[in-house]
């Protein structure tokens, strides 16, 4: 089984709350507070033996953790405010791994202007990094999945390739020229949440639908796909300059590392065709890219024209107990 059929599996046995505001299978969870605002909440994990690689410290491992959390939130256009931090530690940590640990945290919190409030400890076999973020949201204003209509612009906020790139460099040892392998291995090592374009994009009004793209480009194209009933053409594939480089140095196939890597953190957007100028300036504005990459088409498939061909992106990606 993989992560998505036992999480399938365990929301099979949960009663449904009574006008849960944010179905199940969005990158977060919420309640309602009252007066048309929702509490948005959203906890992920980082454990060492799968997502940490060769290479990094326990202060990059830490912020990672929180980047992946603020991320999630940057897809929905919520600013968090503060977050819970659970820390599986083995028996033998020393002191100064904690106080990297520590630091890791409120750094990575303080880049995006929240701020940890508490957690807790335990002793376990391998170090785990847990952490549940928390803001606030008016209930009209939070980008799903689920609003993506034919006739969508598809864009992005960046270029995809580096980190499965980089994560090549770390895991197996392949050798890249230094200033490229700078590049790879720091998209790994210190990746960025697209918090102000998630922002910058929300206020603007200009987007029908939003994901976070962790889990790869084309897996995350299904995932908005079948959460609003809607196909895809990616016409203009997004990949990396250093990524092409890479591949191109040692043989591997760009549009696989582009497509079916995962450990970005870019957001994958649908944009309100007459709304496309104001989402562009939106994001001009906070100094961050936005990138046309196709159209939200009526049939439900998920395909890349290239050359005028078309043809089908398969539904991969990282998975948890498969990948």
């Amino acid at each position: 089984m993989g992560e998505r059929k036992i999480i399938e599996i365990i929301q099979g046995h949960f009663d449904l709350m009574p006008k849960m505001p944010i179905p199940f299978g969005d990158d977060v969870s919420a309640c309602n507070i009252g007066n048309g605002n929702l509490a948005i909440l959203k906890t992920d994990m980082l454990v060492s033996k799968t997502d940490v690689p060769p290479g990094m410290t326990l202060w990059q491992a830490a912020r990672k953790a929180v980047v992946m959390n603020i991320s999630d939130f940057a897809a929905k256009g919520v600013k968090p405010k503060a977050m819970l931090v659970s820390l599986g530690l083995p028996k033998d940590v020393r002191e100064e791994d904690i106080m990297e640990l520590a630091r890791g945290l409120n750094e990575g919190a303080r880049e995006y202007d929240a701020y940890v409030i508490g957690g807790d400890t335990g002793e376990a076999s391998d170090l785990v990094i847990s952490i549940s973020l928390f803001g606030t949201a008016a209930k009209s204003e939070v980008m799903l999945r689920s609003g993506a209509r034919p006739g969508d612009v598809l864009a992005v906020t960046g270029f995809f390739g580096n980190a499965p790139a980089g994560l090549k460099i770390l895991l197996h040892n392949i050798d890249a020229q230094e200033k490229l392998r700078k590049v790879l291995v720091d998209s790994v090592l210190l990746p960025r949440a697209r918090l102000k374009e998630g922002l910058a994009l929300r206020r603007s009004g200009a987007i029908s639908a939003a994901i976070d793209s962790s889990d790869g480009l084309a897996w995350s194209l299904h995932e908005v796909a079948k959460a609003s009933n809607i196909g895809f053409t990616v016409d203009k594939l997004p990949i990396a300059p250093e990524a092409e480089r890479f591949a191109e140095d040692h043989d591997i196939d760009p549009e696989e590392l582009a497509l079916y890597g995962g450990e970005e953190y870019e957001l994958i957007l649908t944009v309100k065709p007459n709304l496309w100028a104001a989402a562009e300036e939106a994001v001009r504005r906070v100094r961050g890219s936005l990138f046309r990459i196709g159209t939200v088409e009526a049939k439900k498939t998920v395909l890349i024209e290239t050359d005028g061909k078309r043809r089908v992106i398969q539904p991969r990606g990282y998975e948890h107990f498969k990948s």
